[in-house]
C-alpha cells in the first residue's frame, strides 16, 4: 500500500479510539508524528537515505521495536507500545485489531511542545542551571550503556562517517558551502582524525565506547515535571549508536554553541565531567572533532529537510546548514590551553567566579574546572552534596586532595583543554605546586587570590543552600587565622556584582594569556 494513503488515515481523527479533536502532523526527514488526544504515533517513513533504509515494512517494524526498546533506558514514562496499521477484510485501515499489517506506529504518552528544549532555548527559557541535572541524566545513560572494548569501534565508524560527510561537503550549494572552505574543512578533519586515531582506539579499548543515545540534540530532550527527559535515542543503526560518550556528548554541546549558549554547554561538560572517570579528561583532545562533526551531521540533516520542504522552509534549512558548516571548521581552529589557579578562603566567591567566567576560557565550550571540594568527594566515594566527617579533612588527606587536582588538571591540559583549579589554596607550598603545574605541560599560567571582608566571608557560607562545599562559618573563622605566607597570586576584591568581578578577573587571565 502507498505511504500517503497510511497517512492521510493516520491524520483523520476517526483513525483513533476515543477520537481526538484535532490530529496535529510533525513530518522530519525519517518519521511522521501525529499528535491525537493524549498519545503521540510516530510512523516511520518509507525511505531509503545514505543513512538509515525503511524501506520496508519489515525493517520500519524493527525499527520501532529498537526505539521503544532504547528508549525505555531514559523515558519508560513516554514510550508504550508498537502497534499495526491493519487493512481489514472491507478493504478500510484499522490502528491496531485483526487484519494485514501495512504498517506500524510506535505509541507515545504526548507531551506539550513547548517544553523541548530545543523551543525553550530558541525562546530565552532555558536555564542555565538546568544544566548540571541534564549532565546527570547524560552522565547516568552512559553509566549503564553496553560497553565494547573493540579498538575498532573507535575508529572505524568516524572514518565511514568522514568519508560521507566528504561526499556531503563536496556536493553542497556553493552559496550554503564555498568549494575553498569544504577543501580547508576535509584537510582539517583528516588532520585531526589521524592525530587521534591512537587515542581513540585506547579509549576504546578502555570501555570508553558503549551504546549511547546518539542522537542527543536539544530537539531530543524534553522537561517534565521540572527535570529533563532524553527521548528519541538512534534507532535505526545500534552501530551507529555505539560511540565514544564524549562524541554522544559532543552532540548536545555542539546544539549549544549553535545557539550562542556557551555557558549552558560548559555548565553541561563540567557537571559531566565531575561525574566520570579522571581518565576520560584525556580524551577531551578529541571534542574539537567530535564537535566539527556533529556540526556537519546536523548541517547534513538541514539539507535533507529543505529538500523535502516549501521554498521559505527551504530557504531556512540552507540557512541553518550554512552557519552549521561555518561552526564545524571553527570547532577545528587551534587554541593554545592555560591554566589559572582561583584560590581563597571559604565564601570568597572562587567557585561562582570560576563557574562565571569558565566559558570564556579557551576553546570552546571553554574551561574545564577543577574543584578541591569535588575532589574529596570523589576520593572518599561520596554523593557530591554528601557532607564528610572532619577526618577528611586532614592535612594528609587534603595534600592528597590537592595532588588529585594537580593530576586531574594535568590530564585536561594534555587533552588540549584550559583549565581553572578552583581551591582554597592556602599555603605558599599549594600556590607554588599549581603554578609549577605549567612549566610542566608548557602552558600560560594565571593565579588569582579571592579577597572578601571576614564578616562577608562568614555570612555567605552561611546562607549556602545545595552546594558541594563543607565549610561552616566555623570553618572560614579557623581559615582567618591561616599565615597564608607570600603572596604571589594576584589579588581581586569580590565584594562587588559577579560578574563585574569575573570581568575583572578574566582581564587579569587575558592580558598574562592573550
Amino acid at each position: 500500500m502507498e505511504q500517503a494513503k497510511i497517512v492521510d488515515f493516520m491524520s483523520r481523527a476517526t483513525a483513533y479510539d476515543p477520537a481526538p479533536e484535532a490530529v496535529d502532523r510533525i513530518e522530519t526527514h525519517a518519521s511522521f508524528v501525529f499528535l491525537a488526544g493524549d498519545f503521540a504515533y510516530k510512523l516511520k517513513r518509507a525511505v531509503r537515505l545514505p543513512f538509515l533504509d525503511f524501506s520496508t515494512l519489515e525493517k520500519r517494524r524493527e525499527a520501532c521495536l529498537n526505539e521503544l526498546r532504547l528508549n525505555t533506558r531514559t523515558a519508560p514514562q513516554l514510550y508504550l507500545e508498537v502497534v499495526p496499521i491493519v487493512l481489514t477484510g472491507d478493504g478500510t485501515l484499522r490502528l491496531r485489531g485483526p487484519g494485514e499489517p501495512v504498517d506500524w506506529v510506535l505509541v507515545m504518552r504526548r507531551f506539550e511542545q513547548e517544553d523541548l528544549y530545543d523551543r525553550m532555548a530558541g525562546e530565552g527559557r532555558l536555564k542555565l542551571d538546568s544544566m548540571q541535572q541534564l549532565a546527570s541524566e547524560v552522565a547516568a545513560l552512559h553509566g549503564a550503556a553496553d560497553r565494547t572494548l573493540t579498538s575498532t569501534q573507535g575508529v572505524a565508524p568516524l572514518e565511514a562517517i568522514i568519508s560521507e560527510h566528504e561526499d556531503v561537503l563536496e556536493a553542497a550549494p556553493d552559496d550554503v558551502l564555498a568549494p575553498a572552505s569544504a577543501d580547508d574543512l576535509v584537510r582539517r578533519t583528516r588532520s585531526a582524525m589521524g592525530e587521534l586515531r591512537s587515542l581513540l582506539k585506547r579509549r576504546a579499548n578502555t570501555g570508553f565506547v558503549r551504546h549511547c543515545h546518539g542522537d542527543l540534540h536539544l530537539g531530543n530532550i524534553v522537561e517534565i515535571k521540572g527535570a529533563p527527559v532524553l527521548f528519541d535515542a538512534l534507532e535505526f543503526d545500534d552501530s551507529l549508536a555505539t560511540i565514544d560518550v564524549l562524541y554522544d556528548l559532543a552532540f548536545l554541546l555542539m546544539d549549544l554553541g549553535k545557539r550562542r549558549l556557551d555557558a549552558h554547554a560548559n555548565a553541561v561538560l563540567n557537571s559531566y565531567l565531575d561525574q566520570s572517570e579522571t581518565a576520560n579528561l584525556i580524551g577531551l583532545a578529541a571534542l574539537p572533532l567530535f564537535l566539527s562533526l556533529r556540526a556537519v551531521i546536523r548541517a547534513k540533516v538541514a539539507l535533507l529537510r529543505g529538500a523535502q520542504a516549501s521554498p521559505e522552509e527551504a530557504t531556512k534549512s540552507r540557512d541553518e546548514a550554512r552557519v552549521l558548516f561555518a561552526l564545524a571548521g571553527r570547532f577545528l581552529v587551534p587554541r593554545a590551553p592555560q591554566l589559572v589557579a582561583v584560590g581563597g578562603l571559604s565564601g570568597s566567591g572562587k567557585s561562582t567566579i570560576a563557574r562565571t567566567m569558565a566559558h570564556e576560557i579557551g576553546a570552546f565550550p571553554g574551561a574545564v574546572i577543577v574543584r578541591s571540594d569535588v575532589e574529596r568527594k570523589r576520593l572518599f566515594g561520596v554523593d557530591l552534596h554528601a557532607t564528610l566527617p572532619q577526618s577528611a579533612y586532614t592535612p594528609d588527606v587534603s595534600e592528597l586532595v590537592y595532588a588529585l587536582c594537580r593530576k586531574r588538571a594535568r590530564f585536561a591540559l594534555e587533552g588540549g583543554r584550559s583549565v581553572i583549579v578552583d581551591a582554597v589554596h592556602a599555603t605558599a607550598a599549594e600556590r607554588e605546586a599549581i603554578a609549577a603545574l605549567t612549566g610542566e605541560c608548557g602552558v600560560p599560567f594565571k593565579g588569582l587570590w579571592l579577597d572578601l571582608p571576614a564578616d562577608l566571608l562568614t555570612a555567605r557560607v552561611a546562607n549556602r543552600v545545595g552546594d558541594v562545599s563543607d565549610a561552616t562559618p566555623s570553618v572560614v573563622r579557623q581559615q582567618l587565622s591561616y599565615d597564608l605566607g607570600p603572596m604571589a597570586f594576584e589579588r581581586i576584591d569580590t565584594s562587588g556584582p559577579v560578574l563585574d568581578v569575573a570581568r575583572r578577573c578574566l582581564k587579569c587571565i587575558h592580558d598574562t594569556c592573550p
